[in-house]
């Protein structure tokens, strides 16, 4: 990419800040952001979109960065954020909704509404496309939603826990989607369940506490699993010796 987090500090109101100084640059590819809830995931990834502005410390993309309003326009083009709990507009059928996602983001309504069925197909809900998404099965509202992430052209998806909900086959589907995207297009995933590591992701990184305790290739993070881990056991093995005795 990289997306850039540069000395980021965070947090709501006068707690206690959820991120401190933190420098991370997200790779390229597919990568899974590991850790449990409350560790900060959602923060980094709000802070990734900008949605929410660092108390110090500079979030950017190439040139760009989100505390420069020059530039914070093209920025948003460019990175997209799937919150966790999507919204959905009644009465919208599929296309509508990804259509009016591009609209939003500065695309004409031809544009937006042409490029709405494109992005659908890449996530293979195109022959969704003019039912209402409230119709729609979790996992199938989950794949519209990246769709809207797509419609205008963004290089950087940001998902913040999307198989939450799913069941393993439609996790299955969703990852198989993902890892369908054309190389140009960097996914980063967060989740607190190491079976989403699917094998179409190349990259991990683990958070803990607001830290960043680890950052490699899938193969560099399955060596921190415990010798004799069953092949099944490997990642969450390996999350757990990660993770385990750091307090906040």
């Amino acid at each position: 990419m990289p997306l850039r987090f540069s000395s980021c500090t965070f947090g709501y109101r006068r707690k206690h800040p959820v991120l401190r100084d933190l420098d991370c640059d997200l790779p390229t590819g597919r990568t899974v952001f590991l850790g449990p809830n409350g560790a900060g995931k959602s923060t980094v990834l709000g802070l990734g979109a900008s949605a929410l502005l660092p108390v110090s410390g500079r979030v950017g993309y190439r040139r760009m960065r989100t505390d420069d309003r020059r530039t914070l326009r093209e920025y948003r083009r460019r990175v997209a954020w799937m919150p966790q709990h999507l919204t959905t507009v009644p009465g919208l059928t599929a296309r509508d909704q990804v259509a009016y996602a591009g609209w939003l983001k500065g695309m004409s309504r031809a544009e937006a509404w042409d490029g709405a069925l494109d992005a659908l197909r890449r996530v293979e809900m195109d022959e969704s496309a003019d039912r209402r998404v409230t119709e729609l099965s979790g996992g199938q509202q989950r794949r519209v939603g990246v769709a809207e992430a797509l419609v205008h052209g963004a290089e950087v998806l940001l998902l913040d826990e999307p198989t939450v909900g799913m069941d393993p086959r439609q996790r299955q589907v969703f990852h198989e989607v993902l890892g369908a995207l054309p190389a140009d297009v960097h996914v980063v995933l967060s989740t607190h369940d190491t079976a989403d590591l699917d094998e179409v992701y190349d990259n991990v990184l683990v958070l803990q506490a607001g830290c960043l305790v680890f950052g490699g290739t899938v193969r560099e993070f399955l060596t921190h699993a415990e010798p004799g881990a069953a092949p099944g056991r490997r990642a969450n093995s390996a999350y757990h010796s990660l993770t385990s005795g750091i307090e906040r």
